[in-house]
């Protein structure tokens, strides 16, 4: 898991039948402590939560996880925005995000 910023939107109009009606996201990691970023944005589905642009999330980077936030076996899927983070205590330090 790590966490991220979710910098832009995804578009495809063909997808895999599991996909069909998931928001695909690119987020880019980020260092918790100083919110600065940790690589290259990558692509992840929204789980549900309700994120877009500049939403701090939760990550889970890991197929079979991945498919059981989204309830489907056979989803072709290994990144999943699993929570949108309000805020976080980091070293005594409380960042707000909401």
């Amino acid at each position: 898991m790590f966490v991220g910023e979710v910098v832009g939107n995804v578009w495809g109009v063909r997808r895999h039948k599991s996909l069909q009606r998931q928001r695909l996201l690119l987020v880019r990691p980020i260092d918790p402590e100083t919110e600065k970023p940790l690589g290259e944005a990558i692509m992840a589905l929204d789980g549900g939560v309700d994120s877009g642009p500049g939403s701090i999330v939760l990550v889970v980077d890991e197929g079979g996880s991945a498919r059981a936030i989204l309830k489907d076996k056979d989803a072709p899927v290994r990144t999943v925005v699993c929570g949108v983070v309000d805020m976080a205590s980091v070293r005594g330090t409380l960042r707000k995000y909401a």
